[in-house]
């Protein structure tokens, strides 16, 4: 079998897609190791140490005139400028979530996602959704309601995870930049906003850390964050966008896991009952991907002579 056969592609497809949600699953074990740290100023450290390794990875690629092309390009660089906002807010949230002790709402979010791609989808791109769609749509907000009333309030951080996450890969489609370049050129617009909070922001703790292990933890956070996005971008090439679609969900279920198993944090009757109305959507958002991708393209009409 050749290395660029299409069998070999999926299977590398699943080993990058498997790589990168089983660490974004496996996240909340990170960042528990420095809930001490300000997530403002772990999010500067995302950041900056992100900023450094794609970098380093675009120069040993030798494509650096990619991202004079993008500064040139006012659509691109505006584009780029909204997503980067949107993911720093997104994982300044997250990483307070975690450290706070609502990771399981923050898994919430993360389940409730695609779903949210869908509605946005429909409202801005003009997509139709099909029957079962709409079924997984109704049904994710009937579980979110039945948690916001038995929690007397609304699971606000779970939704506003999704609602940003959503947005940024909205936007990150419509932006005519290849993935490490958009990378490259998120990280650097945040990163002397980054820079600064670290520097002038006047932290308890050193910019650094205080250990030798703290600061490896700081400057590990940004391979820990590039990596898994790098992952992604090529696992989308080689593999069906329903079958990411199903491996994704290995992120929020891994996320819930740890949230009740290893921090114990408290799973009620009305956390099984939000969580089966998502569980459910999931599976026919799954169904209906995998239906969709085994349905024939019309063959084209023929030309007139």
């Amino acid at each position: 079998m050749s290395s660029d056969s299409p069998a070999a592609g999926r299977l590398s497809g699943f080993a990058y897609a498997f790589g990168a949600y089983v660490s974004w699953g496996c996240f909340p074990l990170y960042w528990k190791q420095l809930s001490h740290v300000p997530p403002v100023a772990l999010v500067c450290h995302r950041v900056v140490w992100s900023f450094l390794f794609v970098a380093g990875l675009l120069t040993l690629r030798r494509r650096w005139s990619e991202i004079l092309g993008v500064l040139r390009n006012g659509r691109a660089l505006a584009a780029l400028l909204l997503t980067t906002t949107l993911i720093s807010l997104n994982w300044g949230l997250y990483i307070w979530a975690v450290n706070s002790g609502r990771m399981m709402e923050a898994s919430l979010g993360y389940y409730i996602n695609p779903l949210v791609n869908i509605v946005l989808a429909r409202l801005l791109l003009g997509e139709r959704l099909r029957g079962l769609q709409v079924g997984a749509v109704a049904l994710a907000t009937l579980g979110v309601l039945n948690l916001a009333m038995g929690l007397g309030l609304v699971p606000w951080v779970a939704l506003a995870l999704a609602g940003s996450f959503s947005l940024y890969g909205l936007v990150r489609k419509l932006a005519p930049v290849e993935s490490l370049t958009g990378l490259v050129v998120e990280t650097g617009l945040a990163t002397p906003v980054g820079l600064g909070l670290l520097l002038l922001g006047g932290w308890e703790q050193p910019v650094l850390g205080s250990t030798p292990r703290e600061t490896l933890l700081l400057v590990g956070s940004g391979v820990a964050t590039a990596l898994p996005l790098l992952w992604f971008a090529l696992a989308a090439r080689r593999l069906r966008y329903s079958t990411l679609g199903i491996i994704q969900y290995l992120s929020p279920t891994l996320q819930l896991a740890l949230a009740v198993l290893v921090y114990g944090e408290t799973f009620t009757s009305r956390h099984a009952i939000t969580f089966a109305c998502l569980w459910t959507a999931v599976a026919l958002y799954a169904f209906d991907g995998i239906r969709g991708a085994r349905v024939p393209a019309p063959a084209p009409a023929r030309q007139g002579t």
